[in-house]
């Protein structure tokens, strides 16, 4: 577990760009090594286009000073946002902005690209902070390796936790802000039933956050009839903190006492030993004033466990900049200085680099210089670029820690693009050639990655052995499905079997109806739920064939099958086109073909399944693929 000590060896690949990206301002640093930040700059959102934009701007900004202090170019950034993030596309919720995540990345020509959730970032610094960027009010001492609890009072309520794993921290996603308010006395049940006036469902969110503060002035000038005057949240702190305006004075203290339950709440929730923080822009700069509220007692205020809470220590973050330090560490995992079998493996090749035999340096070398075009290369081509041997490509990969070739690509594309390469990137009217050409491929590429990541070995192991030893093969499609059958059956009728593609549901039903068990159907469809296909495998099965679907995996043809090639990807509803089904299905012959070209070419082979999965390993077929061993069968 990491104790928040950090090695403050400068970063081998260079300064690092932090960033943290409000609605209003968007503030940017250097990370020299761990820990250690420079050139902190401030930018107006208003004053920029996007965030690239406002990223340029900083970069331009930097530049000789960084040029001057003999500092390489960026070429890692993470970025954290005041947004959920969900995919490649971010649309920022408190601003218009809205970019692509790959497209921001190659436009910026960084190697990698995070954009982290800001509050995610908060909960990841907390390992990170010390004592002087804290302040503790009551409890006990933290218990060390335990779960951390985290509030964010600010716009809203943010609530997280950290889960301690190994050595290594995980981020808990979480939405307990809008858990339901429950009043802890008449007070407050009186400021619910002013609160239902306007709401439906009262959360703690409306009460715990900076406007709420504003509700609950509203609620208790009800209560004692006075007249509520029209002021803002930080209206009731400065007279609160003057001391002469009563009703301001109990609004902070109720609010922090219902602050204080909250943040019970998750302490007993989370089991949250190691200490529970408030974050966010409000706490901060209540000062003394929360010191002396009731939020501690209303902490421990849970009847049986008030013995337990009473333990768990409470701190303030005062640290000045703990978005970046939440930010750094999530990168540094990214990039695998923290996880080793985990992570990517850009600063590990800079670390490693001068451990490896001079053959495997000269593989390093080529990933390093051309990481892009060897995500794309098979081994022989890696082999000839690096002038080495096919076997010192894979000692390579696993002197890095990796199973192999395909491992290594995986995790040097999560070094690349700062996510696991399996992404959807919408098309949306108005896209430059440049951004529906990237994303067209993207979204193919990611999606044979996930199906190679899903692939079950044995389960291609058996169809191939079922297609081998196949009196006859028939092929059926409908639409799109029937292309494919198509292609299919000329791949497979090039070893000399007996194949036949049917596309057409009639001429199915009929030669399905004559088929015997030792015939092998392979039934292609994308939804799995075409009633005249499903009928045909019926009448397959009937007459004891079996039958291998390429098919969603729940779909009723998987149901039906012999063997299940599964295809879970789902295309865009308003699309008349397949896309990147048709691709899959068609990556899945090839797999199959390869297979049983390899079982064909060496007779009692135990492994076809295994040599057809290289297909997807090393990005293409066999060279000699135009010139696969044809044996007529018998």
């Amino acid at each position: 577990m990491s104790s928040g000590v950090r090695n403050n060896a400068p970063h081998p690949g260079g300064p690092r760009l932090l960033a943290d990206i409000g609605g209003t301002n968007a503030r940017f640093a250097l990370e020299l090594a761990p820990g250690e930040l420079t050139e902190i700059r401030d930018y107006v959102c208003d004053d920029y286009a996007g965030v690239a934009e406002v990223i340029l701007a900083y970069l331009a900004s930097v530049e000789s000073s960084a040029s001057a202090a003999g500092l390489p170019p960026v070429c890692h950034a993470a970025i954290a946002i005041a947004n959920p993030i969900e995919g490649d596309e971010v649309r920022m919720t408190n601003r218009p902005w809205h970019f692509s995540i790959e497209a921001t990345r190659r436009a910026l020509r960084f190697e990698t690209l995070l954009v982290v959730n800001d509050f995610t970032a908060l909960a990841m610094a907390l390992p990170y902070l010390n004592s002087k960027q804290l302040r503790q009010v009551g409890g006990g001492a933290a218990r060390p390796n335990g779960v951390l609890g985290l509030l964010g009072p600010g716009t809203g309520v943010g609530v997280s936790g950290l889960i301690p794993a190994g050595d290594r921290w995980i981020a808990l996603g979480s939405e307990g802000g809008h858990a339901t308010f429950a009043p802890a006395d008449e007070r407050e049940a009186d400021i619910l039933r002013h609160a239902w006036k306007r709401f439906p469902h009262v959360s703690f969110e409306r009460l715990a956050a900076g406007p709420g503060m504003t509700l609950i002035y509203q609620a208790l000038a009800e209560r004692s009839g006075e007249p509520a005057e029209d002021i803002d949240t930080a209206e009731i702190v400065a007279r609160a903190k003057r001391g002469k305006d009563a009703l301001c004075a109990e609004t902070v203290d109720c609010f922090c006492g219902i602050l204080g339950t909250l943040a019970g709440n998750v302490a007993v929730t989370l089991g949250a030993i190691g200490g529970v923080y408030i974050g966010g822009g409000v706490v901060p700069k209540l000062g003394p004033l929360f010191e002396r509220s009731s939020f501690r007692k209303r902490f421990e205020a849970k009847g049986r466990f008030e013995g337990y809470l009473a333990k768990i220590p409470t701190f303030v973050i005062t640290a000045e900049y703990p978005a970046f330090l939440g930010t750094s560490a999530i990168l540094a995992e990214q990039l695998g200085t923290h996880a080793v079998g985990a992570g990517a493996l850009i600063d590990r090749l800079h670390r490693l680099r001068d451990s490896l035999s001079p053959a495997e340096q000269r593989v390093a070398e080529l990933a390093l210089k051309q990481p892009r075009a060897l995500l794309a290369e098979p081994v022989a081509e890696i082999a000839r670029h690096a002038r080495v041997s096919q076997p010192t490509v894979i000692r390579f990969c696993r002197s890095l820690g990796c199973q192999g070739l395909s491992d290594f690509k995986l995790k040097l594309a999560s070094a690349l693009t700062g996510t696991l390469p399996v992404r959807h990137g919408q098309v949306h009217l108005g896209d430059g050639a440049a951004e529906f050409s990237a994303k067209v491929l993207d979204n193919t590429v990611s999606s044979i990655l996930q199906v190679r990541e899903h692939l079950d070995a044995d389960t291609v192991d058996a169809a191939v052995t079922m297609l081998d030893e196949a009196r006859r093969i028939e092929f059926y499609g409908l639409g799109n499905s029937g292309l494919i059958a198509e292609d299919a059956h000329y791949k497979f009728f090039r070893f000399g079997m007996q194949t036949i593609a049917y596309g057409d549901p009639y001429l199915q039903s009929a030669s399905a109806a004559m088929l015997t068990p030792d015939d092998v159907v392979v039934a292609i469809s994308a939804s799995g739920r075409s009633a005249d296909l499903n009928r045909t495998v019926d009448l397959a099965l009937a007459r004891g064939a079996r039958v291998i679907a390429l098919t969603a995996r729940h779909s009723p043809l998987a149901k039906k099958a012999t063997l299940v090639l599964p295809n879970d990807h789902v295309e865009a509803l308003d699309s008349h086109l397949s896309m990147i089904s048709r691709i899959l299905h068609l990556v899945m012959i090839d797999v199959l073909a390869v297979g049983v070209s390899i079982r064909r070419a060496v007779p009692g082979a135990e492994t076809a399944g295994e040599g057809a999965l290289d297909w997807l390993r090393h990005g293409g077929p066999p060279e000699a693929a135009d010139n696969v061993p044809q044996r007529r069968h018998g």
